[in-house]
């Protein structure tokens, strides 16, 4: 019999671990290797959404969001839905005309590609869905009642931990320094930064941010783009909002029983104008208060600053890269929606040898020095 495939999956962020939790699954030695915990980076300090509502700028890319959308369904069977899945919906909602028309044209949009969405009043809203909220009572509200939010960190713990008890190992706090290739090019060998080395058929890179300096080992050019973002989460005695919004200025979901977590496009813009992660802070703050006020005496727990992993044309890079035998990539923005269904094609890709048309338009070879 032909021994399992060895794969060192680089990163064990969400991606990272949907990918070994698939190929661990169908007998594949898998090795997470992660410079910190798995779940700890930028997985857990993403907005956590998962839609396809924000993804219209090209009809593979809704194809594929979707396609993420479903797998998560059908990953709450699989593994169970506790602490990680929390369907529910999604409110999206502006304040000026501009804005309203254009979140009213998208809605048609969708519904005119069967994705389900329903246009409230705020009146209904407040009546029907959230009673804590300030929408005006004539604004329109759209509804995205398929649309969820996900504890990020609780999901990519139990995949790693089912991973690991079927057969894969977890290299935690250490970082890759080297992989090596054969005569033929291909991938043999990985390094890492406690001096441990790895035999191996493939190499994942899943390594988010930090994904081109990966790509780098290896001789490969990824571009990406440097989009930092901050989240805040805060404490409160009660939680007066049930799913993920976007409200103007503010993005607000629950975060567990007694938390939320805050982020704002806006605060964003001034990154790099303010030193202190606690002023960014500060101000999503104040601008969740006007939409919940019964916020108003919650509390500030933490906030950091993220560099969200997105190539630079904004699409994901995900499939082998032709020149690397071996080697291959999952990276992405929209991790969080799209890190089960990459996880599954991916690991099909990797043990099969058959590519799948859905990563068609989004294919690492497109990137070229």
């Amino acid at each position: 019999m032909k021994p399992p495939e060895r794969v060192a999956v680089i990163g064990a962020g969400i991606i990272g671990a949907s990918v070994g939790w698939n190929l661990a699954r169908q007998g594949a030695e898998v090795v997470f290797i992660d410079a910190g915990r798995p779940g700890e980076g930028v997985t857990n300090w993403s907005f956590s959404w998962v839609n396809a509502s924000n993804k219209t700028v090209r009809k593979s890319y809704f194809d594929l969001n979707v396609a993420g959308m479903a797998a998560y369904r059908e990953l709450a069977e699989a593994i169970g839905p506790d602490s990680w899945w929390y369907p529910g919906g999604h409110l999206r909602w502006a304040d000026d005309p501009v804005a309203e028309a254009k979140f009213l044209k998208t809605a048609d949009l969708l519904a005119s590609w069967d994705y389900r969405v329903e246009v409230y009043t705020g009146a209904e809203v407040r009546r029907r869905l959230e009673p804590a909220l300030t929408v005006p009572d004539g604004v329109p509200v759209m509804f995205y009642p398929d649309e969820a939010w996900v504890h990020g960190r609780h999901l990519v713990g139990r995949l790693v931990g089912e991973a690991i008890a079927s057969g894969a190992e977890l290299r935690s706090g250490v970082a890759v320094r080297e992989i090596g290739t054969g005569a033929d090019g291909s991938v043999r060998t990985v390094a890492l930064s406690d001096g441990s080395g790895l035999d191996v058929d493939f190499v994942v890179n899943a390594a988010g941010p930090g994904a081109s300096q990966v790509a780098e080992l290896v001789a490969r050019h990824l571009p990406m783009r440097r989009e930092p973002g901050v989240v805040t989460r805060i404490s409160c005695d009660r939680v007066p909002i049930s799913r993920a919004m976007h409200a103007p200025h503010i993005e607000i979901r629950p975060d567990g029983d007694a938390s939320m977590l805050l982020h704002s496009r806006e605060i964003d813009a001034l990154i790099d104008t303010v030193e202190d992660s606690a002023e960014l802070a500060r101000l999503l703050h104040e601008s969740v208060r006007h939409v919940v006020p019964e916020l108003g005496d919650s509390r500030v727990v933490e906030a950091r600053v993220a560099n969200r992993p997105i190539p630079a044309d904004g699409f994901p890079s995900v499939g082998a890269v032709p020149s690397v035998p071996g080697y291959y990539e999952a990276v992405s923005h929209s991790g969080i929606t799209l890190g089960p269904v990459i996880g599954r094609l991916l690991a099909s890709e990797i043990l099969s040898g058959k590519r799948d048309e859905m990563l068609a338009d989004f294919r690492p070879e497109r990137f070229r020095p």
